[in-house]
């Protein structure tokens, strides 16, 4: 089949700004629908995104338009993320459905920030837009993209800024050789783990480059400032479907699922409501192939394998061509530990129960693997507390997780990594159960509920969910983090006072096989995914900075404050 390509359309908007796109079309006088891919990172090139297979697409009778955003490319304005992409993607939409190659109907698809441009933009409801696919994209960009649990994610972003916003722009600004301001980037990158622990120097070079990024460190709190760019808040407004797809250790996965949920309990019409699926791989932001560093999970992990491009073609048959009725598989989940797909009428799983599992100690404490931290199925009848220490000059590591901190084609810092090297420390505090007599699955939210004092103005909760299998390989399945041990939009408490800490770890789809034990790691940090609360009380709004100080936090157990992880626990009939 013939390809037709037209490069640098210009798109007007509502605001006289004028965008650039190319245009992809099988080379036929029938008007066809048209996807749209809407990006920040250059249109160069025939793609529909990562994973996907173009040339699929425009044989299976679709048009594909690719966009630079506002600001990015050959595009013009002025690019702050995302404030501007709702808007500019409406009228995206209304531009290209009175085109003649257009047949009224249109799509849009992306992974990451492009995924949340067609989200964004189907909360402005424009009349032509009935399908989105949202491949591991955020449903907030404060929660879950900035912050988590109230923490700002350093890691993530201070490497996005620098590598994906700021560098593409500069090498294209100085015509692909590296000019002064390039050099300073690359520089940067080439000594960020030294900007992690010292992150004045890279404000310095961001409030020069990238000034938007100060903005956020200076809301950290939900508000207005959000609120303009959060598909969460219009869900009832989009009345396209979406495919929603991510994967059990993408640092966006918790928006992905939000976003499936919105579309199907609130979406504004009910192809959004009854088209709405949604697929989780054992994938991170930068591995689709379900290979890790350590862990391998067979060739149908694969998102090649799974059909990724099959996947899409089958949603926008559906909802642009009206081929078909409601999807039949409307949630596919990879459960780890039994390594296989299982398909599910919808999420959260019906028929998932949860199962509380309770802190206790002994003599020897919960400090460390070596300690006697022990997962109870009922409230320990006695008082008792662990306690650990939370120095921010020598924080917790961050060992695999829903990381993203490094190339997007790297995977060494991310996913399912063994922790024993984590749980050998002092300050980690590792609660264990029982080995299993037989398998238990637990698809859903992980939660901690936990009981905290602490010694000084604050320190922060964070907390993993692992797999300890008979060999002693301790597999993190998920983990999240709190503000510092109350409210994070209140503020801390004061110190000494006992507060209940609610910590969201994230979802898994996950076997623990007969003879492998479930475990809690608590601790104050996981640096440098989390910015290193200062433990001095501070405004979070102000960049990490010394002076530090060192704070005790206690957890607390037993029966009158029975501090507990809550497993959704999958019930068999």
């Amino acid at each position: 089949m013939r390809i037709v390509v037209e490069h640098d359309l210009e798109i007007p908007l509502r605001d006289g700004t004028v965008l650039r796109a190319d245009l992809y079309r099988p080379d036929s006088r029938v008007s066809l629908p048209t996807l749209i891919r809407r990006t920040p990172y250059g249109r160069t090139g025939e793609s529909a995104g990562p994973g996907l297979d173009t040339r699929r697409l425009l044989t299976a009778g679709y048009g594909l338009l690719v966009q630079d955003v506002r600001g990015r490319g050959s595009s013009g304005g002025e690019f702050e993320p995302f404030w501007a992409e709702g808007a500019d993607g409406a009228d995206t939409v209304d531009w290209a459905a009175a085109q003649p190659w257009c047949d009224g109907r249109v799509g849009m698809l992306g992974r990451s920030y492009e995924g949340s441009t067609a989200l964004l933009a189907a909360g402005h409801a424009p009349d032509a837009l009935h399908a989105v696919s949202a491949y591991m994209a955020g449903s907030e960009f404060r929660e879950g993209w900035c912050y988590q649990g109230g923490v700002f994610q350093l890691g993530f972003v201070l490497h996005w800024a620098l590598a994906d916003l700021l560098l593409p722009g500069l090498l294209a600004a100085d015509s692909g050789s590296t000019g002064a301001g390039a050099e300073r980037v690359l520089h940067a990158l080439d000594s960020i783990e030294d900007l992690y622990r010292t992150p004045g120097l890279a404000w310095q070079l961001l409030d020069e480059l990238a000034p938007y990024v100060r903005r956020w460190r200076e809301h950290p709190r939900p508000g207005p400032y959000w609120r303009r760019a959060a598909p969460n808040q219009t869900y009832p407004a989009m009345r396209a479907a979406g495919l929603h797809i991510g994967g059990w250790y993408d640092i966006f996965l918790g928006g992905t699922l939000e976003n499936y949920d919105g579309g199907r309990r609130h979406g504004g019409s009910a192809a959004a409501r009854e088209h709405a699926t949604l697929v989780v791989g054992p994938w991170s932001h930068c591995v689709r192939g379900g290979v890790f560093p350590g862990r391998r999970y067979g060739v149908r992990a694969d998102d090649q394998v799974l059909d990724v491009t099959g996947l899409h073609i089958d949603h926008f048959d559906r909802t642009l061509k009206g081929t078909g009725g409601p999807p039949g598989e409307r949630v596919r989940l990879f459960l780890t530990g039994v390594d296989r797909w299982q398909t599910f009428p919808d999420w959260p799983v019906p028929d998932v129960s949860p199962a509380a599992l309770y802190l206790t100690s002994g003599a020897r404490h919960a400090n460390s693997a070596t300690g006697d931290g022990a997962l109870l199925p009922d409230p320990p009848p006695a008082a008792g507390a662990d306690h650990f220490l939370h120095d921010p000059d020598d924080p917790v590591p961050t060992t695999g997780g829903a990381t993203l901190m490094t190339g997007m084609f790297v995977g060494a810092d991310c996913g399912p990594r063994d922790q024993r090297a984590v749980e050998r420390r002092a300050d980690v505090l590792c609660y264990t159960g029982a080995p299993q007599t037989a398998a238990l699955t637990v698809v859903g939210e992980v939660t901690l509920v936990v009981y905290v004092s602490c010694s000084g103005p604050a320190t922060d909760i964070a907390a993993k969910l692992v797999d300890v299998a008979p060999d002693g390989r301790a597999e993190i399945l998920c983990d999240g983090i709190r503000a510092g041990y109350a409210e994070c939009t209140d503020g801390p408490s004061p110190p000494g006072r006992t507060v209940e800490v609610t910590v969201r770890l994230g979802a898994v789809g996950h076997v623990f096989a007969p003879g492998h034990r479930v475990r809690l790691e608590v601790a104050g940090s996981n640096f440098p995914r989390f910015e290193v609360n200062p433990g001095t009380g501070g405004d979070p709004a102000e960049p990490w900075a010394r002076p530090y100080e060192t704070v005790t936090a206690t957890v607390h157990h037993g029966r009158r404050l029975p501090s507990h992880l809550l497993l959704p626990v999958l019930i068999t009939r």
